[in-house]
């Protein structure tokens, strides 16, 4: 098992809108010593708690071999936009998270957190929500002691390269969300910062199993009072 006295978050895809936001709400939370944050860049930013590792992800295996962790989030996804085809994007949203899954297992992480996307499904017939059910699957049949799935709706907050859709849907989502009521309501937009706080508050949680978070339990998470967030 790992160090007690050296606890280590293991995180992927630290560079991205989520990874990124996720990363700052850890350094600020201080409940790890040590953050490992995988990113195929190198991230500026520095921090004595911060370990980055630059990894090619077909060669985590090899490359992570050895590590230990206590907890693993994953922040790894793209669009079939950026990938350029569904064979790259389903690469890099199915392979790669369960690639990294199989690492963070054998570094003997006790809880894995997941970004995935509301409505996920693997008998979808909308190729990315199928790519994500399969991805979920595929975590579920790892059995981490403790798995948690965040399935929010659109994305909100500020990306190196903003396309003109991302746009749109950040200026939008404000006055669409109060008309998403009901079972809809898992489709609203949520900002990155909020689903990052969210992914911080319940990996404190010491509940097992599996678990799925939506909108309504994402912004809940993110608001709820801990003995950490009180002393902080």
């Amino acid at each position: 098992m790992p160090d007690p006295e050296t606890k280590i978050a293991l995180l992927a895809g630290a560079s991205g809108l989520v990874g990124g936001c996720l990363l700052e709400a850890l350094l600020d939370a201080q409940d790890y010593t040590r953050i490992l944050a995988l990113t195929r860049r190198p991230l500026a930013r520095d921090d004595p708690r911060l370990a980055n590792r630059v990894v090619a992800y077909d060669k985590l295996d090899s490359q992570l071999a050895g590590i230990t962790c206590h907890t693993a989030f994953c922040c790894l996804g793209t669009t079939i936009r950026a990938a350029g085809s569904q064979e790259a994007f389903r690469h890099v949203d199915l392979d790669y998270v369960l690639t990294f899954a199989r690492v963070a297992k054998a570094a003997q992480a006790q809880r894995f957190l997941v970004v995935s996307a509301a409505a996920a499904d693997r008998d979808s017939k909308n190729f990315y929500l199928r790519t994500k059910g399969e991805m979920e699957q595929g975590l579920t049949a790892m059995r981490f002691a403790s798995l948690d799935i965040f399935q929010p709706g659109p994305l909100l907050g500020w990306r190196r390269e903003m396309r003109p859709l991302e746009l749109a849907v950040g200026a939008l989502m404000p006055i669409l969300n109060p008309l998403l009521l009901g079972s809809v309501s898992a489709y609203r937009g949520i900002a990155a910062t909020t689903l990052a706080r969210a992914m911080v508050r319940c990996a404190r949680s010491g509940r097992r199993g599996v678990y799925r978070y939506t909108y309504r339990d994402i912004v809940a998470l993110s608001k709820k009072k801990t003995k950490r967030s009180l002393a902080a």
